[in-house]
């Protein structure tokens, strides 16, 4: 078999302690799961899940050793920060059991979802999908992944970002509105999940706009911190 032209070459994430690393399937993101987060967007208590999805190449690598120079994207005039706990799943499955999706998870990162917020309203208010929103080169930094019998007690983590040293997002893991078992179950159920595949579990409230020469620092306890230079 002769490519008409090279492939693209694979998408891939380090795993903390490894020499291995993760190459990326798809990338699938939770709205709304924080209820703060979800009332400041509009919405209220606990709704069934929904998900988006981004594309495998919007995933880069942005660790703390010099943090990720990462190029305000076009079109937009109001970009968001969105400070995320990230599953990996390494063990793919179909309609997974929430009792059983424990064993399907590689390990977590923190992960960043970039949203140019003007272009995905618009496209709301015209009833129309709003990929452009959340589907852009580069709109998912993301640290390393932590495996799971290195990261701790996930559930009871605290997760916060700041902006140029200042607090803009702070909650708990544990004030999902849905779990991370129940994320996968529902996931599974409309999609075979595959390994390498990411789960963007959602964001507390506190969202905000960037700017250029902003620096946006993420972290998760037990996990690799994610830095973002925005120029």
């Amino acid at each position: 078999m002769e490519f008409m032209f090279p492939p693209v070459p694979p998408v891939f994430l380090p795993i903390a302690g490894k020499t291995s690393v993760f190459p990326v399937h798809r990338v699938y993101c939770v709205g709304r799961n924080y209820v703060e987060h979800a009332q400041e967007m509009g919405a209220t208590g606990r709704e069934p899940p929904f998900f988006f999805m981004k594309p495998a190449d919007a995933v880069c690598y942005a660790g703390p050793s010099a943090g990720l120079r990462w190029p305000y994207p076009s079109l937009s005039k109001n970009v968001h920060h969105e400070i995320e706990l990230v599953v990996a799943i390494g063990t793919g499955g179909k309609d997974i059991a929430a009792t059983d999706a424990q064993r399907h998870i590689l390990g977590y990162a923190v992960g960043l979802d970039m949203t140019r917020r003007d272009l995905q309203n618009d496209m709301k208010k015209q009833g129309r999908p709003w990929c452009i929103g959340k589907g852009f080169e580069g709109a998912a930094p993301i640290a390393a992944i932590t495996p799971v019998d290195a990261a701790g007690a996930i559930e009871n983590a605290h997760i916060a970002l700041t902006v140029n040293q200042q607090q803009r997002q702070s909650g708990a893991i544990s004030q999902l509105i849905w779990t991370i078992a129940e994320t996968i179950a529902q996931l599974s159920s409309a999609w075979e999940l595959q390994a390498g595949d990411l789960i963007f579990t959602g964001t507390p409230a506190g969202v905000g706009a960037v700017s250029p020469g902003d620096i946006l620092h993420g972290t998760i306890d037990g996990l690799e911190d994610v830095v973002l230079h925005v120029v």
